[in-house]
């Protein structure tokens, strides 16, 4: 059995800057990887399918660690069936990129076990079409991301703490991407003005979430007495930055939902990943 950390990430701000004729959006933001992991166990069987347990609410043809080996098995030059075992802890529908990380890894692990010989650009495009957030997890590296999360320049962060909340309700991304009154022209911006700046940065989908859920409302106000809340993706979570000044068992003692805190990450501890025979 193989067992690995499938890492969750934060948007540090998102920004939409324009749309595209297919509808996709535009989009500038920061990928920051963190220490909050699901682990998955890659077993392999004698029958010739996939099984996948620890998601049971998905169904299996649009699970996206079953879609991610798919991809692979045409290229695969020691193929096997394989029992896949999550144990989740990056909560669902939280915009901490769980289901995209989890098909990275699925990418990652199965080239090797079933020797792929794929490189890591080659998985990266594979990842996209999964979702905007796998390449990220691919590479394994904090990047500025542009495109639609696809075009990645890798950058160093500085070793941070955050504390997390998730509110108990599930963002739709759908109805918020249908919101008129959703921003989508915000100016085009660089990561050195991020550097100087970072308190200018914030989520343009934020005005939006706070609105139409009540549960991401009181969780930023309830960080904003702390520090400044941010939403991360278009997910229910809302983070901040750890201080110096605050009293973190407090602030979660009292948290009016479910709260973490994690350390962000130079790197996914994926990227020296290697099977061994």
């Amino acid at each position: 059995m193989i067992r690995v950390p499938s890492p969750a990430k934060l948007n540090l701000f998102l920004h939409i800057t324009g749309r595209r004729e297919n509808g996709y959006h535009e989009l500038q933001t920061i990928f920051q990887l963190i220490d909050l992991y699901d682990w998955m166990n890659f077993s392999l069987i004698d029958k010739d399918e996939i099984q996948i347990e620890g998601l049971g609410e998905v169904q299996l043809e649009q699970n996206l660690i079953y879609k991610a080996a798919q991809i692979l098995k045409p290229h695969a030059k020691k193929l096997s069936g394989l029992h896949i075992k999550i144990e989740k802890n990056i909560p669902m529908g939280a915009g901490l990129g769980g289901g995209s990380s989890n098909a990275a890894t699925t990418l990652i692990v199965l080239n090797q076990l079933w020797q792929c010989g794929l490189s890591q650009d080659e998985l990266a495009d594979y990842g996209v079409k999964l979702g905007a957030d796998v390449p990220i997890f691919i590479y394994g590296k904090n990047a500025w991301a542009e495109g639609i999360g696809e075009h990645l320049s890798f950058i160093d962060l500085d070793q941070k703490q955050f504390i997390i909340l998730k509110p108990d309700c599930f963002i739709s991304t759908q109805l918020l991407f249908s919101q008129k009154t959703l921003t989508r022209d915000s100016k085009t911006t660089k990561f050195c003005a991020y550097q100087l700046e970072p308190s200018n940065f914030g989520n343009n989908f934020e005005p939006l979430a706070r609105k139409l859920y009540p549960e991401v409302e009181e969780a930023m106000q309830y960080l904003d007495q702390f520090g400044q809340a941010k939403l991360t993706g278009t997910g229910a979570c809302v983070f901040t930055e750890v201080t110096n000044e605050m009293n973190i068992d407090d602030i979660l003692k009292h948290s009016p939902c479910k709260a973490y805190v994690v350390n962000s990450l130079k790197e996914s501890p994926l990227n020296h990943f290697k099977v061994t025979s």
